[in-house]
């Protein structure tokens, strides 16, 4: 397992980590069972992997529930749990509403404590803006929150650079968690910012809802509550086939190296001297050794700008 120092944390971080967000029978068809998902956890950690990134929205916390059962019995001072504030889940509407001020910062620490069974978080993250509480607020729960030891670093998920530089007024950032992958670039220019800052990034969609494992070469028949189809812009139809485009140099370069298509994009991703790590969900034990293999071999440059260059002529980088 390669690894990257993180800079404001002075901590060591697996390149590939554990993203949860698939747990989430709300909104993804086919979510693995409870025994599965634990089964996939271990083996990721087990195989390297030290950083597991969770939220108490991801299925009304059963997806932190779940991981707080796979870490028992492990090395807690040996594995980071990343987990989110700031976005919960509508009941009654189905949809999603932002609450990130003091008090509820508290509350929902406690609930993830509980969730998580354990009596720390290593990366608190703000899970999205809440325009309606002053960052400045938000940033004095945080720092509250670390001077009692419940967190040990600050992040926040889904920011611009303005509501960046305004939270570092208020204390120290460690970590952005941005949406990443060849078919998702909105946020380079951040990331790259960050990485002169000393700010290190945890992406996720790093394979865009598994559109960039090439196990989909159709417009997947899925139900319509399914977030992949409107979360991630690949399986749209009027950008699917320019991702199938991009699929036939993907194939060429995997069957080069006689590897999964997958390991192709989270090496391109983790290559990328902008990306820390990154969040790839965990669907089952056989594609968690699938993915803990990437890290075997490496892309040439020439591969890379050749990855590179067919984005940008399709136009992918600008979804």
């Amino acid at each position: 397992m390669r690894m990257t120092h993180f800079k404001n944390a002075n901590v060591d971080v697996s390149q590939l980590a554990v993203g949860t967000w698939g747990l989430d029978s709300l909104r993804w068809n086919g979510a693995m069972s409870e025994e599965e998902a634990i089964a996939a956890i271990r083996a990721m950690i087990q195989g390297g992997v030290n950083l597991i990134d969770t939220a108490p929205n991801y299925g009304n916390h059963s997806s932190e529930q779940i991981v707080g059962k796979a870490i028992q019995g492990l090395n807690r001072s040996e594995i980071y749990i990343s987990t989110k504030f700031g976005t919960h889940n509508d009941l009654f509407t189905g949809g999603v509403f932002r609450d990130a001020r003091f008090g509820t910062v508290m509350e929902e620490m406690a609930s993830s404590l509980r969730n998580l069974q354990t009596d720390y978080v290593d990366f608190y993250f703000l899970h999205w803006p809440d325009t309606h509480t002053p960052i400045a607020e938000t940033m004095c729960a945080l720092n509250f929150l670390k001077q009692q030891g419940k967190i040990r670093y600050i992040g926040l998920s889904n920011c611009d650079q303005t509501l960046l530089e305004e939270a570092m007024k208020y204390g120290q950032v460690d970590v952005i968690q941005p949406p990443f992958s060849m078919i998702d670039q909105r946020s380079k220019a951040l990331m790259q910012w960050c990485a002169q800052h000393s700010i290190d990034t945890m992406t996720y969609g790093s394979l865009s809802g598994g559109i960039l494992t090439g196990r989909f070469r159709e417009v997947p028949d899925w139900p319509a509550n399914d977030v992949r189809l409107s979360f991630y812009k690949g399986f749209r139809p009027e950008f699917f086939p320019r991702v199938m485009e991009l699929m036939t140099t993907l194939d060429e370069i995997a069957q080069t190296h006689q590897v999964p298509v997958s390991q192709v994009a989270i090496n391109w991703s983790t290559q990328k001297d902008f990306v820390s790590t990154a969040l790839v969900g965990v669907r089952s034990v056989r594609h968690v050794a699938e993915n803990l293999n990437t890290f075997t071999w490496q892309l040439s440059a020439a591969e890379m700008q050749k990855i590179d260059a067919e984005i940008t002529r399709l136009g992918l980088d600008q979804l």
